[in-house]
């Protein structure tokens, strides 16, 4: 049956809810007549305004065509195209106010679901169950039926969260003519939550469920809150043989138990205060789920509370009977004849008397002498009386155990002056005897909404609840449950409510605008500083300061990546930066290289997270991303982000659309958020399967995971360990200091590139346009980390100056360098472990075909002898060869014992060296000779091109001579240089020293 709705909820909607507002926001222009509003129609072809607004009566009309009018409910349904319950729903929830759309029947709910569509039948189950004990805390008619049943107990609520099922779920679901309601109406009508008619299979009714010991649902039970129709149910259960057991941890904890039933009876134990009390579903309903657990846990005696009657008589004796073969004592407790043990609590007050009375008086169903019952909960200050009637028509006057105090009016506490004490994150308000303790209040964005946790105490009683203290509604609930716990009238909290609002609404505007002028505080370097910063900038060995400084922090070997890593976090104050992920097995130090990498950044110039929620980047307007490092530690934790990544990386920002509620009309509204890029990206990975889309837009950095390699690790950890470790583990903090403050005086400058069009770069995929970004990118960043030793250029251009600095061969003689490793393992059809143990292999077939004298396509191999010979796992040995076959680089043989496999390698032996490469890439050399540009090789090999001077361009740590021009002269025009360029940047106006 239908849960009613409450007569006063409807005059209230009547009154509260403005009719001319509703009619406003369809879109409706409305002029005043009189008293009278009129307005267009929009229920016919109205070409006058027929439509007439009484706001005194807050009711509408039409007075052409439609003949229709009435109250706000009237027009929800009709405006809506719903029934009168889902429109008072939607008054209820403060969401009839739409913005205006068609006139139609409409399919989509306005109520928000209470349910997730994509959750499996377990959590959906236990989220219909939360739904359904929202309901009962919110609803004055269930909260009514259980005072009337006695049950007056908001901790048994929470404890086994009771729940109202009153006919709203379907009204939060899609219409079942969408294929998102059809999916989730099936997925309920399977778990028995709905039927096939697609009404709510325990409508009307108090739900208890049943929980198993990690909290999740097994079973449910209804009690019809209101009379039936004949042949109609009162009790209701899911679907299938029954399972679980009622109040599970009473019977782990407790020897004895007493078992009713009915849930409705073992909830009256639990009110009264006798909380080791179980149910059987039923007189016939005791299952082996019940005995399992009383066997498991230790169950010494139980009390069997069954109604006095024929059926229940016959089901305790069942029961007993199972009970006692399996060694575990019983006893009746016996009620009056005809009576059940709610029934008795509520006819015998008070009740934990009443009840403690039948339970001393239980009678042994054993045989032989009865064990005594030492039950403390069970003893009462009066002497055991049995209280019995032929019938339940004898019982006409409750006989009173002990008299209950006459009603007194609810004290009503003085005006007294509001309290407020500050605790770290918590606020302490005191008001007369009421003490109010309130947390969370830090982490509310904004004034709307303001959600709290509120806990209110007086004496020895309190109520505690977490609520939105802007909304009217949310306050009124708390009162209410709360005036209960603590023997107040509701008006009392609510007035304090009202005042507490006000105290937290101004600390809480207070803290807002605080830091909303907190502005980020701005690192000053010292004269010191500046001049140890613009010495390393400065340095005509740069690069190679660099990769040394990375050794004294504590991180070898790994060159390239370390100089990668550290000029893609340079290239954050580019207008397009790089993106970087460093790939690895686990253990091998991608983590190590991703923190050493981050740790030369100014803190105030990167932001790291662990993981972060697919949304969360749209919603980070409040943190600047602009010219920064965004790290993650793992791309697993950013796989829900990986789309907002792609966007951020590729466009530079981000944008999204989404509806939020107006603190001040509380329409819904469209609201924009953005992010502003542009944003570095760093991620490490243990996958080799990296995301397609996500890898053409990064640098790929693979670990190196060779066995020199390691050992050299061990060696700096052994070294680590020694006084001259212990002093460079000082030292190290002085190092990243120094480069911090370097970056600090990098400015985000433009670089041009005067050789970009005689670049080349292989162009046989599609996805080398992108790479083709990257390499250029590379370039921009080796550029702008040398922006002290270049000429910073001045153009106009429609009026405004442009500063910019230009890039030098040698920048693109180490951008190829680089490019080489990194680029030619994103080009690669192997991920880099997988190619390093195909040139293990080759090494390994190649020794022992020298050593057998016998050729490379005769030679056998196992994959024990490869795992012997790698020392990999046999997990990551199985995964590679895997690739390999698949790829074609193995053929797989049937081996000479039962089912085994050998494998012959085809590897033709290219790139033996493991290094990758990236064909068609220009020679700088060549391009020297082009510019007629005279330059000598530097001697020690190392990045950093300073012993090459040259003419015209300055490049990264070109000294000049006399055939040169200082940094702060005008830069010398090469005839050369300008046939190459073919005069495509217009002459720069002005140029300033760095």
């Amino acid at each position: 049956m239908p849960q009613r709705i409450p007569p006063d909820d409807i005059e209230r909607l009547k009154q509260t809810v403005s009719i001319e507002r509703l009619v406003e926001a369809a879109g409706i222009e409305l002029k005043r007549h009189g008293k009278t509003l009129m307005g267009r129609c929009p229920f016919h072809d109205d070409k006058t305004p027929s439509l007439a607004i009484t706001p005194d009566k807050n009711l509408w009309h039409c007075l052409g065509a439609c003949h229709e009018g009435g109250d706000v409910f009237q027009w929800v349904m009709k405006r809506n195209g719903v029934s009168f319950r889902h429109a008072y729903e939607l008054l209820r929830e403060g969401i009839g106010a739409l913005t205006a759309q068609p006139v139609k029947q409409t399919t989509v709910r306005a109520l928000p679901p209470p349910v997730q569509f994509d959750a499996d039948d377990q959590a959906l189950l236990n989220q219909v169950i939360d739904y359904y004990h929202r309901t009962l805390t919110q609803n004055r008619e269930g909260l009514a039926y259980l005072e009337k049943r006695g049950l007056v107990s908001s901790e048994a609520i929470e404890y086994f969260k009771l729940g109202l099922a009153n006919r709203t779920l379907g009204l939060r679901l899609p219409n079942k003519q969408r294929k998102s309601g059809a999916d989730i109406r099936a997925q309920l009508e399977k778990l028995g939550i709905m039927r096939a008619s697609g009404h709510e299979h325990f409508a009307g009714c108090l739900i208890v469920p049943i929980l198993d010991a990690g909290g999740n649902v097994v079973e449910v039970y209804g009690r019809k809150t209101s009379k039936v129709k004949e042949g109609e149910p009162k009790h209701l259960y899911l679907p299938g043989p029954h399972a679980g057991v009622f109040n599970l941890d009473a019977i782990k904890v407790s020897d004895e138990i007493i078992l009713c039933e009915a849930l409705i009876d073992a909830l009256t134990f639990w009110c009264a205060g006798f909380r080791h009390v179980t149910s059987s579903y039923g007189t016939g309903g005791f299952t082996d789920d019940h005995l399992a657990a009383f066997q498991k846990y230790g169950t010494k005696r139980v009390l069997i509370a069954y109604d006095r009657d024929e059926a229940g008589d016959v089901g305790a004796a069942k029961v007993a009977e199972l009970l006692l073969n399996a060694g575990i004592d019983c006893y009746r407790i016996e009620f009056p004849k005809g009576m059940d043990a709610n029934e008795y609590a509520l006819r015998m007050q008070p009740a934990s008397k009443s009840l403690g009375l039948v339970i001393r008086s239980a009678i042994w169903l054993g045989k032989g002498k009865a064990p005594a019952l030492t039950t403390d909960t069970m003893s009462v200050d009066i002497e055991p009386v049995l209280i019995e009637a032929t019938t339940p028509s004898e019982i006409v006057s409750p006989t009173i155990i002990e008299p209950a105090a006459p009603a007194s009016p609810l004290p009503e506490a003085p005006k007294v002056e509001l309290v407020t004490e500050i605790d770290g994150e918590q606020i302490l308000i005191g008001l007369g005897d009421r003490r109010y303790r309130i947390r969370g209040l830090a982490q509310n964005p904004s004034l709307t909404p303001i959600k709290v946790n509120v806990l209110v105490s007086r004496n020895d009683a309190f109520h505690v609840d977490t609520f939105d203290i802007n909304i009217a509604r949310h306050r009124a609930m708390f009162a209410t449950l709360a005036a209960k716990e603590l023997n107040l009238k509701d008006d009392v909290l609510i007035k304090d409510l009202g005042r507490i609002y006000l105290k937290l609404e101004a600390l809480h505007e207070a803290t807002l605008a605080k830091t909303n002028d907190k502005k980020p505080e701005l690192v000053t370097l010292t004269d010191d500083e500046k001049k140890a910063a613009l010495d390393l900038l400065r340095d005509v060995k740069l690069l190679d300061r660099i990769l040394a400084d990375f050794h004294a922090c504590g991180v070898v070997g790994e060159e390239t990546n370390k100089l990668v890593g550290y000029l893609a976090a340079v290239s954050r104050k580019l207008d397009k930066p790089l993106a970087v992920i460093v790939q690895s097995t686990s253990a091998a130090g991608k983590s190590s290289l991703m923190e050493a990498c981050l740790a030369f950044v100014p803190e105030e110039e990167r932001i790291q997270y662990s993981a972060i929620t697919g949304q969360a980047l749209f919603y980070m307007g409040n943190i600047n991303l602009k010219h920064k490092v965004l790290a993650l530690s793992e791309e697993e934790g950013a796989a829900r982000a990986s789309y907002a990544l792609k966007l951020l990386q590729s466009e530079g920002k981000l944008t999204i659309a989404s509806t939020a509620k107006d603190p001040e009309t509380g329409r819904l509204e469209t609201q924009p958020y953005s992010v502003e890029g542009p944003v570095m990206i760093f991620m490490t990975t243990t996958a080799i399967d990296i995301d397609d889309e996500l890898m053409n837009r990064c640098l790929v950095l693979a670990v190196d995971e060779n066995r020199e390699q390691t050992r050299a690790i061990h060696q700096l950890q052994r070294e680590a360990e020694t006084l001259e470790g212990f002093i460079a583990k000082e030292e190290r903090s002085h190092l990243l200091k120094l480069h911090q403050n370097a970056q600090r005086l990098l400015k985000s400058l433009h670089v041009v590139n005067p050789f970009a069009r005689a670049l080349t770069f292989p162009d046989t995929a599609t996805r080398m346009r992108r790479d083709h970004t990257k390499y250029l990118a590379l370039i921009r960043a080796i550029a702008l980390v040398h922006q002290h030793q270049r000429i910073i250029k001045t153009m106009t251009h429609r009026g405004q100056p442009k500063e910019y600095i230009e890039a030098s061969l040698d920048d693109i003689e180490i951008a190829n360098k680089l490019a080489h490793d990194v680029l030619g393992r994103t080009l690669d059809e192997l991920p880099p472990q997988t190619r390093r143990l195909l040139l293990l292999l080759d090494h390994m077939v190649s020794a022992s075909c020298v050593r057998l004298k016998m050729d490379r396509c005769d030679f056998r191999f196992s994959r024990r002898e490869v795992r012997e010979f790698t020392s990999l796992s046999d997990t990551q040995l199985r995964l590679h060869i895997d690739r390999l076959v698949e790829l074609e680089y193995l053929i797989v043989h049937r081996g000479g014992r039962g089912q085994s496999f050998v494998y012959e390698l085809i590897y033709d032996g290219k790139g033996k060296d493991g290094k990758p490469f990236v064909p068609g890439l220009i020679d700088v050399e060549k391009l020297r000779s082009t510019s007629t540009t005279k330059s000598s090789r530097g001697s020690d090999g190392g990045f950093a091109g300073s012993t090459r001077p040259q003419r015209g361009v300055n490049t990264g740590g070109s000294r000049p001579t006399k055939n040169n021009e200082t940094l702060g002269n005008q830069s010398v025009e090469s005839a050369s240089r300008d046939d190459l360029l073919e005069n495509a940047l217009p002459e720069p106006e002005t140029e300033t020293e760095s």
